[in-house]
């Protein structure tokens, strides 16, 4: 069974020596040629032109940029792809975009299937990390063992299009906003002169990640009134932050805009609440 692989990323590029490892035959493309024919020597055959790279493949995978490369990339493999030809996109797109695209590759006679991945270059390569489907049961199913041998663990959203979309963006907006947490953390450790390894001891000791489903249910409640920090409170705590890096000359990306938030509530006369108040728009 031919396999073909449009995009050759990092992750893409992990997905392809994968799959040649396990001895499938992989066609394969990517805007750079230069990326695609470096794969030749692994196995891969890699075509010019994106139509060239998925003829005669049963299965066709892509993993690009965004919402625009795959329209663009898959309208160019059009004039090649088999009569009823799987396409498996694995990149990180809007859920409006995956529902759109499930809908009018049908319409083509085509199968689409939105398969984003919480994996990076190393879990590629090494059939690790997550990947997330949902939409047609049916489809799923078929493709089930394919996808399983591609990740670690494949999880399944259920019936509703664009799920899958859905979940991927909750995921990365909280990696980017942890992120950007660590990096306010830094800056203030830094103020103080305390080391990113001490920061990391503390962490080791404390593990506030523990206290992440427990937090996430008390924010979506909706209750506020018995605070077990006040907002008040954590808003003084806030401006001992930006004071304490401002004076030392660093900079914080998130905790401003996190203050402001913090005064737009105390301002509506939730200063007694509980600071997991701030979230009280987003769950209502």
């Amino acid at each position: 069974m031919v396999r073909a692989f449009l995009g050759m990323g990092l992750l893409g590029t992990n997905f392809v020596k994968a799959l040649l490892d396990k001895g499938v035959e992989v066609q394969v493309w990517n805007r750079s040629p230069e990326k695609a024919t470096a794969l030749e020597a692994a196995g891969a055959k890699a075509f010019a032109a994106a139509a060239d790279a998925v003829r005669g493949a049963d299965h066709i995978h892509i993993a690009v940029k965004d919402d625009a490369s795959v329209n663009q990339v898959l309208a160019a493999a059009v004039p090649g792809l088999k009569a009823g030809a799987v396409i498996i996109d694995h990149t990180t797109t809007s859920a409006e975009g995956a529902i759109q695209r499930t809908k009018e590759w049908k319409e083509k006679g085509f199968t689409y299937l939105h398969a984003p991945v919480f994996m990076g270059p190393a879990n590629a390569r090494e059939g690790s990390g997550f990947m997330l489907v949902s939409g047609d049961q049916a489809v799923i199913e078929k493709v089930k063992p394919l996808l399983e041998k591609m990740t670690g663990k494949l999880i399944n959203f259920g019936p509703e299009e664009g799920k899958a979309a859905g979940m991927k963006l909750i995921g990365n907006c909280f990696l980017v906003t942890f992120a950007a947490g660590l990096a306010d953390t830094l800056s203030l450790g830094k103020a103080l002169h305390i080391s990113a390894q001490d920061i990391g001891s503390l962490f080791d000791i404390w593990n506030p990640a523990q206290m992440l489903p427990t937090r996430l249910q008390r924010m979506s409640s909706g209750e506020y009134d018995k605070a077990s920090w006040e907002l008040n409170m954590a808003r003084k705590d806030t401006q001992l932050f930006m004071n304490t890096v401002e004076h030392n000359n660093g900079t914080l990306a998130v905790i401003p805009a996190i203050a402001a938030e913090m005064d737009r509530w105390i301002e509506k006369g939730f200063g007694n609440s509980d600071w997991t108040v701030i979230a009280k728009d987003a769950v209502s």
